[in-house]
């Protein structure tokens, strides 16, 4: 069972998501050469209390931190550390926030620095299928015509989609049904609803789209060791359309 968000419900998750996006732009500002990705996870921790908020992750069976930070050829999941980001690198920021019981999600990917023109190109590609995948969550369509312009548009722009991490429905809870795979058919499972939430978020890859998951149980690297970029936001299916609800 899909729940259904009333627009009281859909009020307060863009006072969440309002949060959610805000912080996030904030920690990708400061994504510079020098930085202990264990400095930004401190500061996401700060700004979200700040707000009266609470971070979702922090504790989210059993992970270790605020904020996942993910760098180059990490997919997801990323724990901040001692680690000092360089110029070249590009970094992952993944944000959950819990509003009064109100959960969004949202991530980016952003260059410290001068990149490479791959790496520049692949967060291009993940951001625009984002917005690809966005496009279609409108009541009538079909669950997997995210997905199918997700993967499209990623393929057809020479780069993977990632198979073993997928978007959720979101709310109520941090992870809601459905699961939201950014690779499939057209016009395939559930028929979208106003009301509905979907948190919709590509994690594209530079090579392969196989992955595996590092000694510390959470952070999942790409098996070529080739960069990966990861974009998302909470979204509402309304009759309009659909209702990005984290500040984008």
């Amino acid at each position: 069972m899909i729940p259904l968000k009333s627009e009281n419900d859909l009020r307060a998750l863009e006072l969440s998501g309002a949060i959610c996006g805000r912080v996030l732009k904030k920690l990708g500002e400061a994504c510079r050469a020098g930085v202990k990705t264990a400095a930004l996870d401190s500061l996401a921790q700060e700004l979200i209390r700040k707000a009266g908020a609470i971070p979702a992750f922090k504790g989210y069976k059993g992970f270790p931190a605020n904020v996942c930070i993910s760098v180059n050829e990490e997919i997801v999941h990323g724990i901040p550390s001692e680690r000092l980001l360089r110029e070249g690198d590009i970094v992952g920021l993944d944000l959950g926030v819990n509003m009064d019981g109100f959960f969004t999600d949202a991530a980016i990917t952003v260059a410290v620095g001068v990149i490479s023109a791959e790496k520049a190109k692949l967060i291009q590609v993940a951001r625009e299928a984002l917005r690809a995948g966005i496009k279609e969550a409108r009541p009538g369509n079909n669950l997997s015509d995210i997905s199918h312009s997700i993967q499209s548009h990623v393929e057809r722009n020479g780069f993977s989609v990632v198979r073993q991490f997928v978007g959720h429905g979101i709310g109520r809870a941090l992870h809601e049904e459905p699961e939201i795979p950014n690779f499939g058919r057209a016009h395939q499972g559930p028929v979208l609803k106003s009301g509905m939430v979907l948190a919709i978020e590509p994690m594209v890859n530079a090579g392969t789209w196989e992955s595996e998951i590092l000694e510390n149980g959470w952070t999942a690297v790409t098996r070529d060791r080739l960069p990966s970029a990861h974009f998302e936001h909470t979204v509402a299916v309304t009759e309009k359309g659909a209702r990005i609800l984290t500040g984008g």
